[in-house]
């Protein structure tokens, strides 16, 4: 009990940024089913005109429609990444609230859609956004909206933190460095 416990101490933000991610996909999801027909659109803001559309579509294949006709193995896909991700939880330094977001957004828009596939063996898309005649991006909804905003942000944190550590580690050897009596070589540093 005192390790479930532990997990959830470091689990508990990610796990209600999912639920937020759930609860909006979800519910944007059936508003969409109930309000615009299937394959049809709708502006919702007429200031936007045709470059900002709602577009009720069916999508067999993953976000913004690539790998059609895969359901099932994405459902595996993010079976795999929600255990991924609640079992990678429990490393994160105390502090990582940051990770934490990032993660729990990845984990609702994945289990968002998951509830699509398994309840209708589709996923239902409505975001349609682009220039009329030139090109449209694929719909997508908040679940895809959630998961690529957790990579493209976890992409930047690994980044700009690796940058950070290198700094650092540079710091403090000059400073190891500065630190040595006069004529003393500096050790050299295995690679």
């Amino acid at each position: 009990m005192q390790m479930l416990a532990s997990w959830f101490r470091k689990a508990w933000l990610v796990l209600a940024v999912a639920g937020i991610v759930i609860l909006l996909d979800q519910w944007t999801k059936e508003l969409v089913r109930n309000n615009i027909p299937d394959y049809t659109s709708m502006i919702p803001i007429p200031a936007l005109g045709e470059y900002f559309v709602f577009e009720h579509v069916h999508n067999y294949g993953a976000a913004f429609g690539i790998f059609q006709n895969q359901g099932n193995f994405f459902i595996i896909v993010a079976v795999i990444v929600t255990i991924g991700i609640l079992a990678y939880v429990r490393y994160l330094p105390t502090d990582a609230w940051f990770v934490r977001v990032l993660l729990g957004l990845m984990l609702g828009g994945a289990i968002g859609n998951v509830i699509d596939r398994i309840n209708q063996g589709y996923v239902t898309d409505f975001v349609k956004m682009g220039i009329p005649g030139v090109y449209y991006w694929p719909n997508y909804n908040i679940a895809d909206s959630a998961i690529v905003g957790g990579v493209i942000g976890l992409g930047i944190y690994v980044i700009v933190d690796d940058v950070r550590r290198s700094r650092r580690e540079k710091a403090a050897a000059s400073t190891a460095a500065a630190d040595l009596p006069a004529g003393v070589p500096p050790r050299e540093q295995p690679e």
